[in-house]
């Protein structure tokens, strides 16, 4: 059936592994993951069959009155796929509550250890969430907003050209903004970084640049979290973006993938001797930022499942695969088309930047119209199918956007 609505007017009622269906019957191929949270595909039957019979024996329980087998386990099996010290976990509902979370847990920190501070640096083109401080990171358009500055942040500009970012001069250009803004002020609490820049046009950030970023916070004393809201659970063809880089960070923040896409779900991980300065005070007063569903136990259950169908079905595998091909299929059929300006990827994270947001538009509606759900944002057109998909799924998203990207005039 052919589509003669636009993507903001459809009706989702149906969804099924890579496919959803409107309300019309029509059925589209999902390149976005519901809200680039559906890693294991929609409506896997683990991951229903879990919630259920979880639901029916403990739904939630607060967990500052008693603890919960779901939850417990979570936090294991999070701290054995972290590495190095990681493991000390705070669980939350939303990616937004964990950036908050996360900032909440470093200013205390180094309050905790006597030497308070509460500058942060991050990238102008970050995204960490839409509630106020996670806003006040952010230096992209739509994150403005009329609160007044809680704290200083330092914003990092990158390259005009996400094509020089990807070179050894683009890992130089970047380090060295950052290591003059971390040099200039007053001592950093904090640098918070996405592994990829989603929202932010979906930047691929430069080989060694994740290292050398480590290597300047090490330098300065300053604490590196990671938000892996949207590149963690194998997203980047890595279990973790960061794994890429090879490289530990103090905190990481978690959520989308995590529970795919079926329950809220966020995870704040810490690096063990962080949680020893809580715990070495004369007066122990923890973290004071607790959530009525924070750690819930259905929630829990889900991640749990999700973690064993992501290794049992290698997932992670299954995206730096699939990306790979995508890419190959994207950049043979129009890497020098005149009105594309850059196709960039990492695992199932792929973007086509257009020659302006016009163009970019035109993209998404047509592939929409072919069968395809895609998210244009400013000139660039993103695509983020589950970890699910398959060759011949693959295939078919390569072959609706280039009859997407034939429609540019």
């Amino acid at each position: 059936m052919p589509v003669s609505e636009p993507a903001s007017t459809l009706h989702i009622v149906e969804a099924k592994g890579s496919r959803v269906r409107d309300a019309e019957g029509t059925w589209y191929l999902d390149g976005i993951s519901g809200v680039l949270n559906a890693s294991c595909g929609h409506g896997h039957p683990r991951l229903v069959e879990a919630a259920t019979q979880q639901m029916q024996r403990l739904a939630h329980y607060d967990p500052m009155a008693a603890s919960h087998e779901p939850a417990q386990t979570l936090a294991a099996r999070l701290a054995e796929l972290l590495p190095g010290d990681l493991g000390e976990t705070f669980l939350l509902n939303s990616g937004s509550e964990g950036t908050e979370a996360a900032l909440k847990i470093c200013w205390q920190y180094w309050h905790n250890i006597g030497e308070p501070r509460d500058r942060v640096v991050t990238f102008e083109a970050g995204y960490h969430g839409s509630t106020a401080l996670a806003q006040e990171l952010s230096g992209l358009p739509f994150t403005v907003n009329e609160w007044k500055d809680r704290f200083p942040v330092n914003q990092v500009a990158t390259p005009e050209s996400p094509r020089a970012l990807r070179t050894a001069e683009g890992a130089e250009t970047l380090l060295a903004r950052f290591s003059q803004t971390l040099e200039n002020g007053t001592p950093a609490a904090a640098v918070v970084v996405e592994p990829l820049l989603g929202l932010g046009g979906c930047l691929v950030l430069p080989d060694g640049f994740l290292a050398g970023l480590r290597q300047l916070c090490d330098r300065h004393g300053t604490l590196l979290i990671l938000d892996e809201v949207f590149c963690g659970f194998g997203r980047t063809g890595r279990m973790f973006g960061f794994d890429h880089a090879e490289i530990t960070p103090d905190i990481v923040i978690m959520s989308k993938g995590l529970s795919g896409g079926l329950i809220p779900l966020a995870a704040v991980t810490a690096r063990s001797a962080i949680k020893e300065t809580f715990r070495n005070l004369s007066v122990p007063q923890g973290l004071r930022y607790g959530h009525t569903t924070g750690g819930h136990a259905v929630a829990s259950t889900v991640a749990n499942t999700v973690l064993d169908i992501i290794a049992e079905e290698k997932l992670v595998e299954n995206s730096a695969v699939q990306g790979a091909g995508i890419l190959d299929g994207l950049k043979a059929a129009f890497g020098e088309h005149p009105r594309i300006a850059d196709v960039r990827g990492l695992g199932l994270v792929i973007a086509i930047e257009a020659d302006g947001p016009e163009s970019a538009g035109v993209i998404a509606a047509e592939a929409v119209r072919g069968g395809l759900l895609v998210r244009d944002e400013r000139s660039v057109v993103r695509i983020a199918p589950p970890l699910t998909i398959t060759t011949d799924e693959a295939m078919e998203l390569v072959d609706k956007l280039c009859a997407a990207v034939s429609h540019l005039n």
